[in-house]
C-alpha cells in the first residue's frame, strides 16, 4: 500500500481522517510554502445558523512565503476562546459532546507557538481517541508531486475542493439535521460529537 501524504490540518474534515484509517503511514508534509484558505489553519463545523468556519490568525512576520512548518499562531485576537464557544454553542446538545470535551478543552487554553505543533499534538489526540493503527511522520524535505509511492492527497482534500475520492462517505444523524440537509465536509468533531465510539465504524 502506498504512503499517505497529507498537509497539517486544524482539527482536521472527516475524509482526512477516514484516509489515515486507511493507511499504516502517513507523512505530513512541512516544507510546503504555506497556503492560506486551507485546512492548515481552518475547521468547519455546523452550528445553528449553517456551516461556521474557524480559523486561526497566522502571522505573517513580513514574509510573502514561508513555509508550514515555520507558520506561527497570531494570538494578538481571542480566537481560542472564540472557537471553544463555537464549538460548545453548536455540540453541547450533541450524544458525545460530554464525552469528549475534556480531552479538546487544553487546545483552547494552552499557546503553541507554531500551528504544525498544534495541529500534531490535536490529532495525536484523535488517533488515540479513535484507535487508530496509523504512524504519523513528518516530511524531510519537500517531496514532489507526481512522487512514486506515495498517495499524494496535499492539494486533494481542500475546503474549495467537492472531489469524487470522498463520495463514497455515509450520512450521520446531524445536530441540526432537522434544519438542514446532510453537510459532508466537516471536522472529525461534527462526527465524534454525534457518533461517539461508533465514528470508527464509519470511517
Amino acid at each position: 500500500m502506498e504512503t499517505l501524504l497529507l498537509n497539517t490540518a486544524y482539527f482536521p474534515p472527516v475524509s482526512y481522517i477516514s484516509q489515515l484509517n486507511r493507511h499504516s503511514t502517513a507523512f505530513i508534509e512541512q516544507f510546503e510554502h504555506y497556503e492560506k484558505q486551507s485546512y492548515r489553519n481552518r475547521c468547519e463545523i455546523l452550528s445553528a445558523n449553517g456551516k461556521l468556519p474557524l480559523t486561526i490568525p497566522v502571522k505573517k512576520n513580513g514574509k510573502i512565503k514561508f513555509l508550514t512548518k515555520d507558520a506561527e499562531i497570531d494570538y494578538s485576537t481571542p480566537w481560542q476562546k472564540l472557537h471553544y464557544k463555537g464549538i460548545e454553542s453548536a455540540y453541547k446538545n450533541s450524544p458525545f459532546y460530554d464525552y469528549y470535551e475534556e480531552e479538546f478543552h487544553p487546545y483552547f487554553e494552552r499557546k503553541e507557538k507554531y500551528l504544525l505543533d498544534l495541529n500534531l499534538s490535536i490529532l495525536d489526540t484523535l488517533i488515540n481517541l479513535l484507535k487508530l493503527h496509523t504512524r504519523i511522520e513528518l516530511t524531510e524535505d519537500y517531496i514532489p508531486e507526481g512522487t512514486e509511492t506515495f498517495a499524494d492527497l496535499r492539494n486533494i482534500i481542500h475546503p474549495k475542493k467537492n472531489v469524487s475520492l470522498f463520495a463514497d462517505l455515509k450520512t450521520y444523524p446531524q445536530t441540526f439535521g432537522e434544519k438542514f440537509p446532510f453537510l459532508p465536509g466537516l471536522s472529525i468533531l461534527d462526527l465524534l460529537f454525534n457518533m461517539g465510539p461508533e465514528t470508527k465504524d464509519y470511517l
